[in-house]
Order: C-alpha cells, then structure tokens, then sequence
C-alpha cells in the first residue's frame, strides 16, 4: 500500500465531503496547507445532494437557508454561488390552512421593515388561523422567549412543548405557529424539541434583526452548489479531492503525527479533521480521544421524508407554501431547477420529523399524499400524475431531544491534531447547513491555531 507523506507546508486530511468537510478543507488550503479531501460517495454535498431521474435532476431533500444563517452565506459567496440561491428581499410565508373550512384558506407570516419584535407585529395581528386571544399569548410568549439564553445549560433539559405550555400556549398556537417553524428548522415537534435548541431557533431567527428570517432557497441543483462548485473551490484551492475512497483508520504515530489508512493508501498527515457523521466518527475515534466517547452513539436521528409529484400542468403559482390541517408540511415548486421540459409542474413535499412515515410504501404515501394536494390546490384536482416517487433520508438530522446538548463534542480531541465537524458537533444550531459549515470553520480554525498558522476566520462568532 503506497504512503503520502507529510510535507514542509503541512498536510491536513479530511475525512468526509459534505458541507462541513468541505468547508475545513478550503479553510485549511487558503491557510497554506497541503490539504486531503476523503469521501466515501462518488460525489460532495454530503446529505443536500442531487440525483439523474430520467431527463429531471432531482434533489434528496428540500433545503433553505436564513439571512442569520451568515456561514452559509459565506459558503456560498466562497464557491461562487450567491446568486444561485437568492433571498426573499423580506420574509413572506404564505400558510394554508385546509383543516377548518372546505377550501384551503390563506394566511401569511411576513415581515416589513420596523425593528424588532414590531416587525411581525402586523402579520401576527392579522394572522387568520389563530384567534386573537391566541395571537396576544404569541406575542407575551415571544417576550418571554427573548430574555432565554440558549447556551443556559439548565434550558437544554426541558422540552419546548412544556415551556411553551407554561406560557400559554395553546395546542393550536403550537400546530399554527411554533411548530409550523420549529419542526422545519429543528425536524422534531415541540415535545421532542431541546427548549435550549428551540429558543436559539426563535430567538436567531425572529427575535434578533428585522430581516434575520428572510428566506433563501437554491434556484439550481444543490449537487451544483454543494459539489460542482464545491469542487470547483477545492480545485482551484489546491486540495487533492478523492472519491469512492473509504477511510479504514485514523491513528496516532510514534512522532506525534496521524496515520490515516484508506482503501488505496496510507496518508502522513499533521492534521485530521473528522467531518462524518457521529456514529462514523465514534468508529475511527482513537482511545482517549474525547471523553465519554460512547455519548456520540447516544445522540439520536431524525428523518425527512420528500415526496415528488410531477403534473401536467401548473397547479400552484406560489414558488412555495407551509400547510396546516393536513398531513403536508411544506411543498415547494422545483420545476425550473430540475429542467423539467415540455409543460407540467414538479412539486417537492417536504415531510419532517417523518418517524411514523419513513417506512411506508410509495404506493401508501401516494394514496394519502395525492389527495391532500387536491385539497390544498384545487387546480390539481383535474390534472394527470406524470410521475410519483419518494426520497427518504432515515438519519437526515441529529435529533434535537432534551439533554442532546450536554453530548455533542466540540471541535478539539483530547489529542493534539485531531478535530472533529459536523452539524451534530457543538456549533449552537440544530442540525442545518449553517451548523454543518460553521462546524467545519470552527475545526479548520482550531487546528491552524494549535499549529501556529496565521489564519482569518470567515465568521469569528462561528469559531
């Protein structure tokens, strides 16, 4: 098995290609290193990926982006794609509630320019799917939500249901509201949400600048954002990118340098930086390496679900749209991005927190899914089905439980050179592509510092 040694400019592998690998990596290389790039798939972009259908390209999973989420904006403007993914000039939510009536009836969560909290004053007063009683105890609960310190420890003991529920809140003020956000953003309902995970949430989000939920989506493949010009930013980086390449072991050398094993080879490295997910990096953890290390195979999944349908004609109109009353979540248009051709419409139903649905049959979630839509479109209720299919991604997220706080590790080991990233490590977010990229920032930064290297960091609060 040849060996590739460690040169005079320092070499750092990193193991794993999705957003938080990719991120260490360029990082590393900008700094000056002689950087590795280990991926197992035949592509990069991790779990926010695209795949061939016929003549669509399909994405996994239905992924956005805030305005707050600035380390993925950063990520973006890095491998030159911001204007792939544009933003809403301002948050505009459009939520159809098909529950109470029998047609689909229309509210909207936007903002307008006031400052804080007085910009949702206005769309909360006129929210038709709460009652006004339920639309004070929105705002008195929001108050309330401001003053918690996400990073408390105390906080990530407690559920969000029960907290919510101490101020207030109703069961549909949860259904219409904290959950129609919470379990986008967090993929768990408020009983299964960390309060500390939830309150960062909100308060990031809603609670700190005007425009700060202002929504962003890719106008494109994600496999061309996270894996054609990931690539391309690698490439022009200077970093060795290897695919369909399995990484065996990671071990401490005799000189105090690291061995990591693949397939193919063996490579010398001054620096590993471990961005997979937590039960692959527990099974390359050397001894020692962090405390406890069994706590990473205690921090639990959570999955999406995404339907596809594609119609022979424009059912909605809207680019997209949340949904209560009805199985739907969320339903996006992706006609344009998948190069769909020829007329018809491709919509991508978002499922999270999908446990009771992951498993089902196509055929089941057909049944159940198809008719829905009708409810909430009824200008799909006359069109032909061209096409049907599910993406199922069983351990899309980390799961946000109470106490998952107290076991997500940092960047730094125990051992020198040695640094882990991922969305599931400590970053303060739930398990999102903002997290995933700060992630890798903060363990690109912590090994250029322990080896000396002159380094800026992107976003010094992500560090």
């Amino acid at each position: 098995m040849p060996t590739a040694r460690a040169g005079a400019a320092g070499h750092a592998v990193v193991v794993g290609g999705g957003l938080a690998g990719v991120t260490s990596a360029i990082q590393l290389a900008d700094a000056g290193m002689r950087v590795t790039l280990l991926e197992g798939r035949p592509r990069l972009g991790g779990l926010a990926f695209s795949f061939r259908r016929g003549d669509l390209t399909v994405d996994n999973g239905q992924h956005v982006y805030l305005r707050c989420c600035t380390a993925y904006r950063w990520f973006l403007d890095r491998v030159e794609g911001t204007e792939l993914a544009p933003m809403q000039r301002r948050m505009d939510v459009p939520v159809l509630d098909i529950g109470r009536t029998d047609a689909p009836r229309l509210g909207r969560l936007r903002r307008t320019a006031l400052p804080v909290p007085l910009h949702l004053a206005a769309s909360l007063a006129t929210y038709p799917h709460l009652s006004l009683a339920e639309r004070a105890s929105v705002g008195r609960a929001a108050l309330a939500l401001k003053k918690l310190d996400p990073v408390d420890p105390a906080l990530d003991g407690v559920d969000f249901a029960t907290w919510l529920g101490r101020h207030g809140q109703s069961e549909r003020t949860i259904e219409a509201l904290w959950d129609l956000v919470g379990v986008a953003t967090l993929n768990a309902t408020a009983p299964n949400a960390s309060l500390g995970l939830a309150a960062m949430v909100f308060k990031t989000g809603l609670l700190s600048e005007p425009g700060a939920a202002d929504i962003g989506w890719s106008h494109v493949p994600l496999g061309e954002l996270h894996d054609t010009l990931a690539r391309k930013a690698l490439d022009s980086a200077g970093v060795r990118t290897e695919l369909r390449t399995r990484v065996i072991s990671v071990s401490r050398t005799p000189a105090g340098g690291w061995d990591v094993e693949t397939d193919g080879e063996r490579l010398a490295a001054d620096a590993v930086v471990l961005a997979v997910p937590q039960r692959e990096a527990h099974g390359l953890l050397p001894h020692g390496a962090i405390d406890d290390a069994d706590r990473l195979l205690d921090i639990g999944t959570a999955p999406i679900l995404n339907v596809h349908v594609v119609y022979d004609r424009k059912v909605l109109r809207r680019p997209f749209f949340a949904a209560l009353g009805t199985p739907v979540q969320w339903v996006f248009d992706r006609t344009h991005s998948s190069g769909l051709n020829g007329g018809g419409q491709y919509l991508a139903v978002s499922q999270s927190a999908a446990q009771d649905e992951i498993d089902a049959p196509v055929a089941e979630l057909r049944a159940r899914y198809l008719p829905e839509l009708e409810r909430l479109l009824p200008a799909a209720r006359g069109a032909v089905v061209r096409d049907f299919f599910v993406t199922r991604e069983r351990t899309a997220t980390f799961a946000p439980t109470p106490g998952v706080g107290r076991l997500r590790p940092g960047a730094r080991t125990n051992v020198p050179g040695l640094y882990l990233a991922g969305a599931w490590t400590a970053t303060g977010w739930p398990a999102t592509m903002e997290s995933a990229v700060r992630s890798g920032i903060s363990a690109a930064g912590a090994a250029l510092t322990a080896l000396g290297r002159a380094h800026e960091h992107p976003l010094q609060e992500a560090v």
